[in-house]
């Protein structure tokens, strides 16, 4: 299932990006020594850093470069998992746990190093990222997240409610934690400046090139687009997450496609701004629901969170997080919306991201669970070193078999009960 139905064009991103280089959709037959499908965080990461190896690289975006969760997402680059890492030394024991806790703890270094090194036209901040505590068992979670990560050597420190409405410009949660690691982007510029990277490291880029199938070929594989040209090469990376998991057998049903929906204000007056997030942080709370948000480089308050499954029919599918804005934000009531989209992620069942090789010479990666910006950009260097040495060793995750949902077909009705579910366990604003 290919979610093209709901444009970019009216995502804030879209409005404010830096322009995207010039790329084509592909016009001929071509080989490579390996192929990228999808022109997003993961896929265009992994290019560059192939091509800075000197190997051969073709990427095949089937839209425009960042068309799926690149160019959708709330822009807050937060590095870590959804997993603490006690959890992670439980889950993958001490070795291999504790070098995922580093990967996944250095993905935001990337990213901000990334922007530098290549001088992407990427508006930027990095303060860090505040997670607001709704309810004290909430409070007493982050408390001990935060005590994790200062093992680790991070600078954390717990909020009390005080310092977190002083922070956040709120007083809706009852503390929190910061991780002074993360920060903000502008999402599509930030791909876009990753494809120029990429091009300038010597990869090939097209668009507007859907891939309608993937096959072996001998010891190569060969993928045809829609526009019938072909693609030859030994190794193939497939990194489309939620738009175009079809591509391959079974990889779909590895995934709940959820839509996740946002609004922003106009730019706000330097008055309300300066009593908003003063400081510049992200915030994504500690509801199953989560709600996210930050202020853009323009100065509009961006508010995000689950919408319906289904694409959306009109303004009434984001009247919610409107609602919930003007709770947290009185001083905001009024001012009118200026943008309104959504984007679909991938959550997968142990809410890891998830590699697999179902056959030799085809690498797939799915799944980011919030933490794309960072964790897919990672995800891609060492999966462009996997690719370059074989050696498995230096992947975060395992490769592991395909996995589907239980009972898959029926994944809108039970998605749709545990949101009801959640929202009455979350509460009120």
């Amino acid at each position: 299932m290919r979610h093209d139905m709901f444009p970019l064009s009216p995502a804030l991103w879209a409005a404010t990006a830096a322009p995207p280089p010039p790329t084509s959709a592909i016009d001929a037959s071509q080989r490579a020594d390996v192929l990228v499908i999808g022109g997003g965080y993961a896929g265009l990461s992994t290019a560059l850093h192939l091509a800075q190896r000197g190997i051969d690289v073709v990427v095949l975006e089937a839209r425009e470069i960042g068309f799926g969760g690149s160019g959708r997402n709330g822009g807050q680059v937060i590095p870590g998992l959804k997993h603490d890492p006690d959890d992670l030394l439980r889950m993958y024991g001490p070795e291999r746990g504790a070098n995922l806790i580093q990967f996944a703890g250095a993905t935001a270094d990337l990213v901000f190093d990334l922007i530098a090194r290549h001088d992407m036209d990427v508006p930027h901040v990095r303060q860090g990222w505040i997670q607001g505590a709704h309810t004290p068992r909430a409070l007493a979670v982050a408390q001990q997240r935060a005590e994790q990560w200062r093992r680790q050597g991070v600078a954390a420190r717990t909020l009390d409610s005080a310092e977190a409405a002083s922070l956040l410009g709120t007083d809706r949660y009852l503390g929190g934690w910061l991780d002074p690691r993360a920060g903000a982007i502008q999402p599509l510029s930030y791909v876009r400046g990753l494809a120029r990277a990429a091009l300038a490291a010597g990869a090939r880029l097209y668009t507007e090139t859907p891939v309608d199938s993937l096959q072996r070929s001998g010891a190569d594989w060969v993928a045809t687009t829609s526009a019938g040209a072909t693609v030859t090469a030994t190794r193939v990376v497939m990194c489309t997450n939620a738009y175009g998991a079809d591509l391959w057998p079974d990889l779909q049903p590895s995934i709940i496609d959820a839509n996740t929906f946002q609004v922003a204000t106009q730019p706000l007056s330097p008055a309300i701004r300066a009593g908003i997030l003063p400081q510049g942080q992200v915030c994504s709370d500690t509801r199953n629901l989560l709600l996210y948000f930050r202020l853009d480089h323009q100065g509009r308050l961006l508010m995000g969170g689950r919408g319906p499954f289904r694409e959306p029919r009109g303004p009434a599918d984001w009247a919610h997080l409107e609602r919930v804005m003007v709770k947290m934000y009185p001083q905001v009531a009024g001012v009118p919306y200026e943008f309104r989209w959504c984007g679909r992620v991938a959550i997968t069942r142990d809410y890891l991201p998830h590699l697999h090789e179902p056959e030799p010479g085809l690498l797939i990666d799915i799944g980011c669970q919030g933490r794309g910006v960072g964790l897919q950009t990672a995800m891609g260097r060492a999966m462009a070193a996997y690719v370059a040495t074989g050696d498995r060793a230096g992947l975060p995750v395992p490769v592991a078999p395909i996995q589907a949902f239980p009972l898959y077909g029926l994944r809108r009705l039970y998605v749709n009960a545990v949101v009801t579910w959640y929202r009455m366990r979350d509460g009120g604003v």
